[in-house]
C-alpha cells in the first residue's frame, strides 16, 4: 500500500517506479546529496536552535512570512539571495511549475532506454489505449502518459529489479500496492516462474516463444497487461485525490512518495494541505526545518517527482508536434552529463579561442574579474592553483580568474545563501572556486593532462562554467550549498553535475537579468 509513514518498508527500485513505491528514477542528479541525509538532520536540529523560526501548535514548521527566518547576522546579500531562493508562490505559481519541470528534465532525454526520440515513439503507440482509460476513469491523458514515459519510457514489461514483487509493468506497479491497493491479480509465483522462462527463452532467441510466455504472465500478473496497469493507475490517483483534498497536483505527486509521506510532509510543514507548488518551494533548511529533514528522508527523487511528470508531457508534445525541436533538444541534452549544453549552445554561443579574445573581453566588461574581497565576504575563496598553466600561454595566472557576469551573480549568490543560511556573522572559508573562464587553447592544454577534462566543447570557455571543490571544512557547508544549487536549479538558472574532486556548474543567461542585484550589491554599486 503507499506508505502512510516516512519509515514504512518499501521495495527499492531501479530506473522507474509505481504508486507508493520507491524507485531509483532516470534523474541525476536526482539528488546527489541524499548521502548525507544524516549529517544535515543533525545540522536542521542545530540550525532551528539558533534561528527565530517558531513552530506552529501541531507540530508543523511555520513559513508565513514573518517566520520564514532571516538570520540577525545576515548581510544585504544575504537577505537579497535568501529571497531568490524563496520565491512567491502565490504570484508565480505557473512559472515556477514551467521552471521546475525544464530545470529536472535532463535525465529524461539521458538515461531513458533508446533515447527521448525512441522513448517518446514507444509511448505514442498507447496513446490511442491511453486516452480510452482516462476517458473511462475522467482523468487527464497527458497526465496519465507522462507517468507511462516517467515510469517504463514506454516499455510494458519493464522491471525495476530482478524481484518480481518490486515495481513492474507500463506503469511500474509494485506487487503489494497492486493487490492490497489497487484490486489487480498478482500472482507473484506463477509470475515469477514465466519471467524466468522469458528470459531464458530471450537468451536463446526464440521470440514466439517469449510473445507466448508473455501473454501468458499478462493474465497471471496484470501489472504486465498494458490496459490493466493504466486502469489500476488511475484507480491509484482517485484514491489519492481522496486522501489529498481533491488535489490533482498532489495525487500526481503521491504516485511516487506515497500518500502517506506526502501527508507527512504537509504536516511538518505546517500549513494543511497546500498546492505542492508551494510545498516543494517553500520548504528550506532555514524556514522548515522538520519539513526539509523528513524530505531527505525519503531517500529518493519523490520531491521531484510531479516536475518529471510535467517534463515527460512536453517531451510528448514536442513528439507529435515538433518533432524536430524534440530531435535537437535531446541531442543539446545528451552531450554531458547534465542540461549545460541546452542553456548555452555551443554552435550559438561565444566562445573565447585565445587569450588575446579572453583579454579583450575582460577589458570590454563582457568577462569580469573576481572579485576576491567580496567572494571572502561571503565564504568563498579562490584556489591558488586556478590559472596554474597560464605561464606555458604567456600569460597571467588571473587571465582564467573571471566569469561572465551573471555567472559570478550566481556564484555570489550561491555563497551568499549558504552564508545566511548558516547564519554565520563572520565567515570562515566554506566554499572553494576551483576553476572559471578558459579560452580554447587553454582548454587544449588542460585536456592534455587532465582525464576529467570534457574531451567537447567545453563550457568554461564560454565564460558561464565554473567548478567549486568537493572538499568542505565544516559539516553544515555540504548540504546547505547542494541544497542552494538544487534550488538554482529547480529555478532552471542552473545546470550542475557532481564530478570526482569538484561540484561543476554552469548558469544559464537568464542570471544575469535574475541574480545580477546580486552582483550590484556585492560591489557597492
Amino acid at each position: 500500500m503507499p506508505d502512510r509513514s516516512p519509515r514504512s518498508a518499501r521495495p527499492r527500485r531501479s530506473r522507474a517506479g509505481g504508486a507508493g513505491a520507491t524507485r531509483r528514477t532516470p534523474a541525476r542528479r536526482e539528488p546527489p546529496w541524499l548521502l548525507i541525509a544524516a549529517v544535515l538532520a543533525v545540522v536542521l536540529a542545530l540550525v532551528v536552535l539558533v534561528s527565530s523560526c517558531g513552530g506552529k501548535d501541531d507540530g508543523g514548521d511555520s513559513n508565513s512570512p514573518e517566520a520564514n527566518p532571516v538570520p540577525g547576522s545576515a548581510t544585504p546579500l544575504g537577505k537579497q539571495a535568501l529571497r531568490i531562493l524563496r520565491p512567491d508562490t502565490e504570484d508565480r505559481a505557473k512559472d515556477l511549475t514551467r521552471r521546475a519541470e525544464a530545470g529536472f528534465a535532463n535525465p529524461l532525454y539521458r538515461l531513458v532506454p533508446g533515447g527521448a526520440v525512441e522513448s517518446a515513439a514507444r509511448v505514442q503507440r498507447y496513446r490511442s489505449l491511453i486516452e480510452d482509460v482516462a476517458k473511462e476513469a475522467d482523468e487527464d491523458p497527458d497526465v496519465l502518459e507522462g507517468i507511462v514515459y516517467l515510469e517504463s519510457a514506454g516499455r510494458p514489461d519493464a522491471m525495476a529489479s530482478d524481484s518480481i514483487e518490486g515495481a513492474a509493468g507500463l506503469t511500474q506497479i509494485v506487487a503489494g500496492t497492486g493487490t492490497q491497493l489497487l484490486d489487480m491479480n498478482v500472482d507473484t509465483g506463477k509470475s515469477g516462474a514465466l519471467t524466468r522462462r522469458i528470459t531464458r527463452e530471450l537468451r536463446r532467441g526464440n521470440a514466439r516463444k517469449v510473445a507466448t510466455l508473455r501473454r501468458s504472465r499478462a493474465k497471471v500478473d496484470e501489472r504486465f497487461d498494458p490496459k490493466k496497469a493504466l486502469e489500476a493507475t488511475t484507480r491509484y490517483l482517485k484514491f489519492a485525490r481522496g486522501e489529498l483534498d481533491d488535489r490533482d497536483d498532489l495525487a500526481v505527486a503521491s504516485y511516487h512518495m506515497g500518500v502517506g509521506n506526502l501527508q507527512n510532509l504537509m504536516k511538518a510543514y505546517g500549513k494543511g494541505t497546500v498546492p505542492y507548488v508551494e510545498l516543494y518551494f517553500g520548504i528550506d533548511p532555514l524556514g522548515s526545518p522538520k519539513a526539509a529533514a523528513l524530505a531527505l528522508e525519503l531517500n529518493d527523487d519523490s520531491t521531484t517527482y510531479l516536475w518529471r511528470v510535467g517534463a515527460a508531457r512536453r517531451i510528448m508534445r514536442l513528439y507529435r508536434d515538433d518533432r524536430p525541436a524534440l530531435v535537437r533538444e535531446a541531442e543539446l541534452q545528451t552531450r554531458k552529463a547534465s542540461s549545460e549544453d541546452l542553456l548555452h549552445p555551443v554552435e550559438t554561443t561565444k566562445t573565447y579561442d585565445d587569450p588575446d579574445e579572453l583579454a579583450k573581453a575582460e577589458r570590454s566588461g563582457e568577462v569580469a574579474a573576481l572579485p576576491r574581497t567580496a567572494l571572502r565576504a561571503n565564504g568563498i575563496a579562490i584556489d591558488r592553483s586556478m590559472g596554474e598553466l597560464a605561464p606555458r600561454l604567456d600569460q597571467p595566472k588571473t587571465r582564467y580568474r573571471g566569469l561572465r557576469p551573471g555567472a559570478l551573480a550566481g556564484l555570489l549568490t550561491i555563497g551568499a545563501a549558504v552564508r545566511a543560511l548558516n547564519d554565520d556573522a563572520k565567515p570562515a572559508t566554506r566554499l572553494t572556486v576551483t576553476s572559471t573562464v578558459r579560452d580554447k587553447r587553454y582548454q587544449a592544454l588542460l585536456g592534455a593532462e587532465n582525464v576529467q577534462a570534457t574531451r567537447a566543447l567545453s563550457q568554461h570557455t564560454t565564460g558561464w562554467a565554473m567548478d567549486i571543490s568537493r572538499t568542505y571544512p565544516r559539516g553544515q557547508t555540504a548540504p546547505l550549498f547542494q541544497w542552494t544549487l538544487t534550488r538554482l536549479q529547480a529555478l532552471n538558472l542552473i545546470a550542475w553535475v557532481r564530478e570526482p574532486t569538484a561540484i561543476h556548474l554552469t548558469f544559464s543567461s537568464a542570471a544575469e537579468k535574475e541574480l545580477g542585484g546580486v552582483l550590484k550589491t556585492a560591489l557597492g554599486r
